[in-house]
């Protein structure tokens, strides 16, 4: 089958994740509607499946609060209420922002004319090469065999901190247990997965895209040689972030509060945490460097040169005093007076070879630091912080 035909089967506008065999199966069971993506649907039903059935069981046994035979309760497990109410909402999100931004980048890419009209087939390659990655069902044959083995192995060997708010030894009361091992947390990880194997697609196809001849324009005010709209790259997997960073800081949380484990020990840890979430975030950024760098370097050559000869030509007519021959450069309005021709030098130098600001890493750091700090602020005397600060306002 053929580029064009690719193309017009697959739905528009292209898609990281509509009809791949997860949304498909989604669709047939009732969860995407036949028209639309059915965002505020799954996000819901997703988390009150989870949460709901762990809430009921648990007030049902009595251990939703602290009591007299239950020293850990529902209530303080933050981890589990993270995962149902913080994490698997975001992640179905971050669905949503993936179909509404990724077209718009793709359309940009076109519109600025990134991709001159010598590219646009190899381009249009691209994007079908990756529809065809997304559509395999391979990937999905991983992840449904990554999570069947996780629940077998938390299955078989559960770790009982997590699931004696559920009065495990207790017949009765095994209910809740049951359903977080064996419910709540594969809908969490086959969420995640998902989640993990989109974003792997979205760094593969901007790095095909990077290693095609692009027109990048070197004197662009943006200072990423046009490439400036991707600042709001990040926007689509902040969600992720985010989702990751809130479990781990509510499981960690769980940990200070029960089992008197002291915030500044996890201090390595959230750094580890912190770091390699700000990585994930860059990384389909720094896919655009290496041509980034190539074209800062030539074009301070080329433009180099163009100075070198506008200098010489106003040095030899206005300092020399020679006759100059008619330079087409000296009367060119583009280039203008000697201040304006080293402006465009200058704004050639000016340019980043690392699509990375203080915008493109607030969205990056913000979420995956934002759980970490509220975790850390529990150690705050908020008492005496408050008495302080409001003598100091006052």
């Amino acid at each position: 089958m053929g580029t064009t035909q690719l193309r017009e089967r697959d739905a528009e506008p292209f898609s990281l994740v509509r009809d791949d065999l997860f949304y498909r199966l989604q669709r047939r069971i009732g969860l995407i509607p036949a028209h639309g993506d059915g965002i505020k649907r799954r996000a819901l039903v997703y988390a009150l499946v989870a949460w709901l059935p762990l809430v009921i069981a648990s007030w049902l046994a009595g251990t939703v609060v602290e009591s007299a035979g239950i020293a850990e309760p529902l209530l303080g497990h933050i981890g589990i209420h993270a995962r149902c109410l913080i994490a698997i909402p975001l992640l179905v999100l971050a669905e949503g922002l993936a179909q509404q931004m990724i077209p718009l980048f793709m359309r940009e890419f076109r519109r600025t004319e990134l991709i001159g009209d010598g590219q646009r087939e190899r381009f249009e390659k691209v994007l079908v090469d990756v529809i065809r990655l997304r559509n395999r069902a391979f990937p999905w044959v991983i992840i449904v065999g990554l999570v069947s083995t996780w629940t077998a192995a938390f299955f078989l060997t559960p770790n009982r901190d997590e699931i004696e708010w559920a009065g495990a030894n207790s017949r009765s009361l095994a209910f809740g247990a049951w359903w977080f091992l064996l419910v709540t947390r594969p809908i969490f990880s086959i969420l995640l997965l998902a989640s993990i194997w989109r974003l792997v697609l979205l760094g593969i196809l901007l790095f095909r895209i990077a290693r095609l001849p692009l027109q990048l324009v070197v004197m662009h005010p943006d200072r990423f040689a046009g490439l400036g709209f991707l600042d709001r790259l990040p926007v689509i997997y902040s969600p992720f972030i985010l989702s990751v960073s809130a479990v781990m800081a509510g499981a960690w949380a769980h940990g200070v509060f029960y089992h008197d484990v002291a915030v500044p020990s996890l201090y390595i840890q959230m750094a580890v945490l912190l770091i390699v979430l700000v990585l994930i975030g860059l990384a389909p950024l720094l896919v655009f460097s290496p041509m980034l760098v190539r074209a800062k370097k030539k074009a301070l050559l080329d433009y180099g040169v163009l100075l070198a000869k506008h200098g010489r030509a106003v040095d030899a007519r206005w300092i020399a005093q020679r006759e100059v021959p008619d330079l087409p450069m000296l009367n060119a309005p583009e280039l203008g007076p000697v201040a304006d021709i080293q402006a465009l030098y200058q704004s050639v130098a000016s340019m980043r070879p690392v699509l990375v600001n203080k915008s493109i890493l607030l969205k990056i750091v913000a979420p995956a630091a934002l759980p970490l700090l509220l975790l850390v602020a529990t150690q705050w005397p908020l008492k005496s912080t408050l008495t302080k600060l409001l003598f100091t306002l006052l």
